[in-house]
């Protein structure tokens, strides 16, 4: 790896890192706010259908996001861009916080099939979209 791009991936926080991040986070926010009513509009509220898509597709593109332009990537983006969009836009819009309190709800309401299917579902579908987004990632940068 060069060392100028290395240096890229080590420098500090600066102030318009968190003006970025809160940017990324508003259009990460309505995106997920967006997709989960059309997705609980058509499914129906009895099982997070919308949270579910949300989480997976996020770690489907975080992902690929992250091999795509990290360090052995085949695109340079700006550390501060890179920051943004994975940080910003991709935390704003995974709902970590929501799963965890719809899965709560389901199991005190006693509905603990439907929370744990959400659980696995979940994690399981989450990491092998992580997974298939660096596959990706690295198959377009052969």
């Amino acid at each position: 790896m060069r060392a100028s791009r290395l240096l890229l991936y080590r420098r500090g926080m600066h102030r318009l890192d968190y003006w970025l991040v809160a940017g990324g986070g508003a259009l990460g926010s309505v995106a997920r706010f967006w997709l989960s009513g059309v997705i609980g509009r058509r499914f129906g509220e009895t099982f997070p259908y919308g949270t579910l898509l949300v989480n997976v597709s996020g770690c489907l593109v975080i992902g690929f996001f992250a091999a795509y332009t990290g360090p052995e990537g085949r695109l340079l983006v700006r550390p501060e861009w890179r920051l943004a969009f994975m940080a910003g836009v991709c935390g704003g819009y995974t709902t970590f916080s929501s799963f965890s309190l719809q899965t709560l709800n389901l199991t005190m309401e006693g509905d603990w099939l439907r929370a744990a299917a959400n659980v696995i579902l979940s994690v399981v579908l989450c990491l092998g979209a992580v997974w298939l987004g660096q596959l990706c990632a690295a198959a377009i940068s052969r």
